[in-house]
């Protein structure tokens, strides 16, 4: 099998609890899709026949990883963007047939080509920021026909680029103009008709409920999360973007994976995620477009060992963001993150929100050979600057990939 050496690198592990894991002048060996060993360089003897990269000081981290996006869907809501500038709320809008409805009817018009042909450029991006895993929603489909259709575009992206894609069914998103006044029935259409099908075609990997006063009840999801716990599959969700409901202390009482938005979390239940496992989602990229005031808990979630996890949530409404470096630097001026929480936001507690926290996210011995070189010599400047993209090379599963559009200095 290949094997591919690094030398003279500076290594961010993000190893243990806190911090980068940080070491200075390290040496690394990747045997065909994993890690063998790390160590420092002057304590390495030349491997023959190995692919040698002088890495020349040059800052290494694992691959990024996108742990909520929506970035399958039809059309855009620029117009939107401009109301709310006038003066509109999220919720007004949402409440007069825009917001998550407007895109689900350009999302029913579309074809699998036209969503794959739209959803192409918003990866590429992410992909060219160091991206090598990226978690995609349904929820714009809300039908059962429409909801497999987006699940399989996403499938699709990761064939085509050859992609670590992580499919989450979330068809309670917002409830369809067919069935006004009716959520009760089409959490029933959910739950026996269209997460069946859709499992059944290998295209679920998790499942999520968007729990607020302008979606579902704490009681509905709980019937989403019955069905999918009834198959096997993990589960997460929306909540405390908009109100306090108490959507996160039912999740966390389900061991879901995570639980985003969190803006509206009191400090008190900050706590019952401790227990659980359960990662907090910041998603400061629709905190910033939607101009929220309400800061999620960060100090509490610190104080009790919540591990914190950022992401683009990349959507046409409230997040129309393609960018997870941007995400970094957000994190810290609009939460009060540090650079070293930032980047283990999108590193190790964000495989850990995915539910692949034994696979990536770190680079350590045994761990999927998924990383990036940077040219950068400090990890604190991925956070730090903004509209440069320092990514000079990409690996994944032990292949090289080259960041879209960039020629490689190595």
């Amino acid at each position: 099998m290949p094997q591919t050496l690094f030398i003279h690198a500076q290594l961010a592990t993000m190893s243990g609890n806190t911090g980068y894991g940080l070491l200075d002048d390290a040496a690394m060996l990747v045997d065909g899709d994993r890690i063998e060993w790390v160590k420092p360089t002057q304590q390495v003897e030349m491997i023959e026949d190995a692919e040698i990269v002088d890495c020349n000081g040059r800052l290494v981290t694992p691959g990024l990883i996108d742990c909520h996006t929506h970035l399958v869907y039809g059309g855009d809501r620029a117009d939107e963007f401009e109301l709310r500038l006038e003066g509109a709320s999220y919720e007004e809008i949402a409440r007069k047939g825009g917001g998550i409805l407007s895109t689900v009817n350009a999302t029913r018009k579309a074809t699998e080509a036209e969503l794959l042909l739209q959803a192409a450029p918003r990866l590429e991006q992410l992909l060219s920021e160091g991206v090598t895993t990226v978690e995609i929603k349904s929820g714009y489909g809300l039908d059962g026909d429409n909801e497999i259709k987006m699940l399989r575009v996403a499938r699709q992206l990761a064939e085509k680029y050859r992609l670590r894609i992580k499919k989450t069914f979330l068809a309670a998103h917002a409830l369809p103009p067919e069935f006004e006044s009716r959520a009760d029935d089409y959490i029933r259409q959910v739950c026996e008709d269209m997460l069946p099908r859709a499992h059944a075609e290998g295209l679920v990997d998790a499942v999520d409920v968007f729990i607020e006063s302008i979606a579902f009840s704490v009681e509905q999801a709980e019937r989403v999360f019955d069905a999918a716990q009834k198959r096997g599959l993990p589960v997460k969700a929306h909540v405390e973007q908009l109100s306090d409901l108490g959507g996160t202390l039912m999740a966390a009482g389900r061991s879901a994976l995570s639980v985003d938005h969190i803006e509206f979390l009191k400090d008190s239940d900050v706590a019952a995620l401790a227990d659980s496992g359960t990662v907090a989602v910041l998603l400061p990229g629709a905190f910033y477009v939607l101009r929220e005031t309400q800061l999620p808990p960060v100090r509490s979630l610190r104080q009790h060992n919540i591990p914190i996890a950022i992401a683009t949530d990349s959507n046409p409404g409230s997040s129309p963001i393609c960018s997870l470096l941007l995400i970094m630097n957000m994190a810290c001026t609009l939460f009060r993150l540090t650079p070293a929480e930032a980047l283990r936001g999108v590193t190790v507690n964000a495989a850990k929100a995915l539910g692949l926290d034994s696979e990536i996210g770190t680079l350590e011995a045994g761990r999927q050979a998924d990383l990036v070189i940077w040219d950068l010599e400090r990890p604190s400047q991925l956070a730090y600057q903004i509209g440069i993209n320092s990514c000079a090379r990409i690996m994944q599963a032990g292949i090289w990939r080259q960041p879209t559009g960039k020629e490689s200095m190595l």
